[in-house]
């Protein structure tokens, strides 16, 4: 493997030295977006991160007014506002700034899968260089695409029916500010990852590990698993909130059967 933009034959220690290197420009991209994010506490705390902790949010909203043009008020989630507490002294700086360096993390994932080409690059054929720096452009964009799906419908129906859901009207629900933001991050970084199975199948199929007939052949599989991971991440156990979730990771497996070779 050569070195990118040098022509001589690395050694191993080349190699780790160009990894070095690489996440090293990777960490300082991260730290860059933590402190944007840190220092923008305000806006990302108060009309992000909380918004969905009321009946106010968009998604909410949204399903209201579906539910009046379908005559289907069932839709349309009864007023809430989740109270959100704090019982550790230390708690909420350093859950500032864990939650910054995931933010950070998330805004830093395209300059990542970038760094990860650069590095792969050299060791690749010339056709599979066009074929696989497409993939790792688009991979980026899947990723905030499954954020997107995190944020504005996963965590909001998740947090709506585990913060309203009581035992007994005796048990009055007060979520702690680290499940709250625990919940939040998880959920969005898992949907994001999500989203980059396309990427990864297009990637594998150009270095000849996976054909469109073994997606094929496991289609059924896949779909059974979707069902299964929507149920998973959308615990409210209606078939419409399942299904938003189910449908888009079931269109990613066949968007990846499209991408890759015969």
């Amino acid at each position: 493997m050569n070195d990118v933009g040098s022509n001589h034959e690395m050694t191993f220690w080349d190699h780790l030295e160009a990894l070095r290197r690489m996440l090293f420009r990777v960490i300082i991209i991260i730290v860059v977006f933590m402190i944007v994010v840190f220092f923008s506490k305000d806006f990302i705390f108060g009309s992000v991160i909380f918004s969905p902790s009321s009946s106010d949010f968009c998604l909410y909203r949204w399903l209201c007014q579906l539910g009046e043009k379908l005559n289907m008020p069932e839709f349309c989630p009864s007023p809430f506002k989740i109270e959100i507490i704090n019982i550790n002294l230390s708690a909420q700086f350093f859950t500032h700034m864990s939650t910054s360096f995931w933010l950070g993390l998330i805004l830093a994932f395209p300059y990542f899968l970038y760094e990860i080409w650069r590095f792969v690059c050299p060791a690749l054929y010339k056709k599979e260089r066009r074929y696989i720096r497409i993939a790792f452009g688009f991979g980026g964009i899947l990723f905030f695409m499954g954020v997107m799906l995190g944020y504005f419908v996963v965590f909001p129906l998740t947090l709506k029916f585990l913060g309203t859901y009581q035992v007994t009207e005796a048990v009055v629900n007060q979520i702690s500010l680290h499940s709250y933001i625990s919940t939040f991050t998880s959920l969005i970084l898992i949907m994001g990852i999500v989203f980059e199975i396309p990427m990864v199948a297009l990637v594998l199929s150009k270095l000849g590990v996976i054909r469109r007939q073994f997606l094929r052949k496991y289609r059924k599989y896949a779909i059974v698993c979707s069902l299964i991971l929507s149920a998973i991440i959308t615990p409210s156990g209606d078939a419409f909130t399942m299904m938003m979730v189910a449908c888009p990771l079931i269109l990613l497996y066949e968007f990846s059967i499209l991408v890759v070779k015969k």
